[in-house]
């Protein structure tokens, strides 16, 4: 479509505004209504949009469709935190985010194997469409299949009792003040470090093409091999991070076994970034890129995993809190990295900044405390 990167930045930062604007309020109400419903909607709102999106024609109507799909992909993660918070005990809470983590990994890994084959044979906008037709087809296979609670199933009574007696979540009503959430520390904390923490991410979902390929000079099919091997390191990552992170909270207590493991993954994620920036050789830098994404990812089903130990029956909103602030950073990065590039020729600045913020990020980890829940007034 003609498009530079200023443009494209745009393009993508209006999705991440949107997706910041309506996590919180998304959240909130997944907490009330439960995720079973908020869950459907978002995957058929999102479908949708994925699909208009196939028939873009200039760049006004693709910024109106982009912010449209932000709006209603806004609480996917906060909804399926609640899913956790109802339906996994403690103990489990840091793997089940794993699996979530995971399976957008994989799914990342394989959109380039999948899709550029159907744009070679059938042009784009058939590729958009595709996608959207999988996703109308989860939306209503989840919303028959899936229940709120587990005493709406038809599991074991034994099952049922070990869920309901080791699980965050409770029985109590799913409302709070926002006055807890705003006079929290622990939440300013932990919402910060997901600002920072993506930068990163959203450096990966909307940038690294286009770096690997106009910053580092590869080809698109050596660009895509460096995507997809991201994407699968990073699946290794969130399965990695969640379980050791359960298995240190079992062996050393809440506190220690999330913040050692977000603590961790960050700052190995800041230093090998750093590395990309400064090395020559553009295959060592997308190999090191590679890494990155497997240390960040080790964080981030932990971070998701404390906003459930926080939050417990009040985890969409808690999770819809951080996940605006991370959004917030994913806006940012969006529009910073295209602008940044525009004015100044060079793609290693932007590198270098992202590095500084996952330093942040990761310091910030040492003052987050899981074991300091949040309490109605």
């Amino acid at each position: 479509m003609h498009l530079d990167n200023e443009q494209f930045g745009y393009i993508l930062g209006a999705f991440s505004i949107a997706y910041a604007l309506f996590e919180i309020p998304t959240g909130t109400l997944g907490d009330r209504i439960g995720p079973r419903r908020v869950l459907t909607r978002v995957v058929l709102w999102w479908s949708a949009f994925t699909a208009l999106t196939g028939s873009a024609f200039n760049y006004v109507y693709l910024l109106i469709i982009r912010f449209m799909f932000g709006v209603g992909e806004a609480g996917a993660y906060p909804n399926a935190s609640i899913v956790i918070s109802r339906w996994f005990p403690k103990t489990e809470t840091g793997r089940a985010q794993s699996y979530i983590w995971a399976g957008g990994r994989i799914g990342g890994a394989l959109t380039p194997i999948i899709v550029i084959p159907l744009i070679h044979f059938f042009g784009w906008r058939v590729a958009f469409f595709a996608i959207g037709a999988i996703g109308a087809i989860w939306g209503g296979v989840w919303y028959f299949w899936f229940r709120d609670e587990p005493s709406e199933t038809n599991i074991s009574k034994e099952e049922l009792e070990l869920i309901e007696a080791n699980r965050n979540a409770s029985n109590n009503a799913h409302r709070i003040s926002w006055k807890v959430i705003v006079r929290n520390p622990n939440i300013w904390r932990l919402m910060l470090m997901c600002h920072l923490l993506f930068y990163a991410a959203y450096f990966f979902t909307n940038w690294s093409s286009t770096y690997f390929q106009e910053g580092l000079k590869l080809s698109e099919k050596q660009a895509d091999k460096f995507i997809s091997l991201s994407y699968f390191l990073g699946a290794i990552g969130c399965l990695t991070g969640g379980y050791l992170s359960d298995l240190l909270v079992k062996k050393y207590g809440l506190k220690f076994g999330r913040r050692a493991v977000g603590f961790g993954g960050i700052i190995l994620a800041s230093i090998f970034f750093l590395l990309s920036g400064i090395v020559k050789n553009t295959q060592i830098a997308g190999y090191l890129l590679a890494i990155c994404v497997l240390s960040k990812d080790l964080a981030q089903p932990v971070a998701f995993a404390t906003c459930v130990d926080i939050g417990k029956q009040f985890s969409g909103t808690v999770t819809g809190a951080m996940n605006f602030a991370g959004q917030m950073g994913g806006f940012f990065i969006t529009i910073l990295f295209g602008v940044i590039v525009k004015a100044t020729g060079h793609f290693d600045y932007p590198i270098f900044m992202i590095a500084g913020c996952l330093l942040i990020s990761a310091i910030l980890w040492l003052f987050i405390d899981p074991t300091k829940q949040l309490h109605a007034e």
